[in-house]
């Protein structure tokens, strides 16, 4: 079954239980998460202009599933509903947000979905999790490892 990597984050009510309640809804619905990464505490980003927003609990969790990317994503979808998201996309607070990262080797640009996850590199707080748990991993679009990804964000070099 494919391997996919699915950054999660939450910044409103309990933290913990909406991530850790996303993890549980997977499972139940053919999508097991293999391994989570640790939680990270980070700034909330916002548009310029946007009022300041509490700070997220972010992380990756490891997944091996069935589902095809369409129909993983529709199974996310009605996770962060159940969870209490009504709107995606408007860079609001949420209960829970769930991203497809990585998608095995795939690379699909849909009008509906990207694969890999076209901002992954350009969020220490999504990569920082991921090479956590997939440092190895190559991006299959950059041919680069995550860890070598996350490296452009720091100056001290990946062991």
């Amino acid at each position: 079954m494919p391997i996919v990597y699915i950054g999660v984050g939450s910044n409103q009510g309990d933290r913990h239980e909406n991530i850790e309640g996303s993890r549980r809804r997977l499972g139940q619905s053919g999508a097991h998460a293999r391994r989570v990464s640790p939680l990270y505490e980070t700034q909330a980003v916002v548009k310029p202009g946007q009022p300041v927003q509490p700070d997220f609990l972010n992380a990756v969790f490891e997944v091996e599933t069935g589902l095809d990317p369409e129909r993983l994503l529709d199974l996310l979808e009605t996770i962060e509903r159940e969870l209490g998201r009504s709107q995606k996309g408007d860079w609001s607070p949420r209960t829970i947000d769930l991203d497809i990262l990585l998608y095995e080797n795939l690379v699909l640009d849909s009008p509906r979905l990207k694969v890999p996850h076209p901002e992954m590199v350009r969020r220490p707080f999504v990569l920082k999790p991921l090479a956590d748990l997939a440092p190895d991993v190559v991006h299959p679009v950059l041919r680069k490892t995550i860890k070598e990804i996350l490296w452009n964000f720091s100056s001290i070099p990946p062991t």
